[in-house]
């Protein structure tokens, strides 16, 4: 693991406390890095999918959860009960005007923290539909996307793929920086 770093002794005056955030937990906030990276690599190999599949994308997806690709093998398991289990929605297919208020719906029913995966063309811009009047033109105009998978349709090669950068980004992330007001988020 290695040894944690202690901070520089200080002269002057003592440092001004950090504006009040939401609440994310005391062991969140004052845990050591060891602690962290514990808590990321939990969150990070048990993600609850709720697949949200609208098209031809989503027989990709089925394809990927089956023996030959297996992604529970990366710690995803497919199929969670319902959103309030799932802490991974993955967009799959064309997004209609008319379905766009149940995926916001579903979205705000899952349990903090949440991600999102937008899983192929058609979810990440509309794909060939694009000019269509009832086509939503990508999935991140609904709800916060953080990986895009491309393709029309894309193979479970790139699901997989899209699933391990996923896993990079919650080992790397301290939820007291995702869940900071915008206003006090350093950084561009």
């Amino acid at each position: 693991m290695g040894l944690t770093a202690l901070p520089v002794p200080r002269v002057g005056p003592p440092a001004p406390p950090e504006p009040p955030g939401p609440a994310v937990g005391p062991l969140s906030r004052l845990a050591p890095a060891p602690m962290k990276f514990i808590l990321n690599w939990g969150r990070r190999y048990s993600l609850w999918v709720f697949n949200f599949g609208l098209a031809c994308c989503a027989i990709e997806f089925i394809a990927t959860s089956m023996s030959e690709h297996d992604f529970i093998r990366l710690g995803v398991i497919p199929f969670a009960p319902g959103p309030r289990q799932a802490d991974l929605m993955i967009v799959s297919g064309t997004v209609t005007d008319k379905m766009a208020p149940a995926i916001r719906r579903l979205y705000e029913q899952m349990p903090e923290p949440k991600y999102v995966i937008s899983f192929g063309a058609c979810s990440n811009c509309g794909g060939p539909y694009w000019d269509s009047y009832c086509v939503t033109k990508g999935v991140d105009q609904i709800v916060p996307v953080d990986v895009y998978v491309p393709g029309c349709p894309p193979r479970p090669e790139a699901l997989l793929h899209g699933i391990i950068k996923l896993q990079e980004k919650i080992a790397a992330e301290s939820l007291g920086d995702r869940y900071k007001p915008p206003a006090l988020r350093a950084g561009p």
